[in-house]
């Protein structure tokens, strides 16, 4: 997974979400689709994707849920409806422990 922050944009591309994520457009897009209730992507004139950073923000969630803690399409969705915010608590500070390992590698470099 990237150490983006996805609050830096107004909105990203489904590649780019895939990039954050480490995963396939393709997986985006299938969790897009099997999640409108919490992902409502804009689209352009061509009919592309556009997330937002919530948007991004729930498919780290989604993809902490299931490829991390190998939980279930329908498992994610109810933890997701039951205790988001201690989903989102958890996701919050795996990346910014993510972002802390990314600096302490890169001041190693300079030693």
């Amino acid at each position: 997974m990237e150490e983006s922050n996805a609050s830096n944009k107004v909105y990203y591309s489904i590649g780019e979400v895939a990039d954050i994520l480490g995963e396939s457009t393709s997986l985006v897009r299938f969790w897009t689709n099997s999640f409108e209730k919490y992902i409502k992507p804009k689209r352009t004139a061509k009919g592309n994707r556009l997330y937002t950073p919530k948007d991004v923000e729930f498919l780290k969630q989604l993809h902490f849920l299931i490829k991390e803690k190998g939980m279930t399409l329908e498992g994610a969705s109810k933890k997701i409806g039951a205790d988001r915010a201690s989903v989102e608590a958890t996701v919050k500070a795996l990346d910014s422990l993510k972002a802390i390992r990314a600096q302490l590698v890169e001041i190693r470099k300079t030693l």
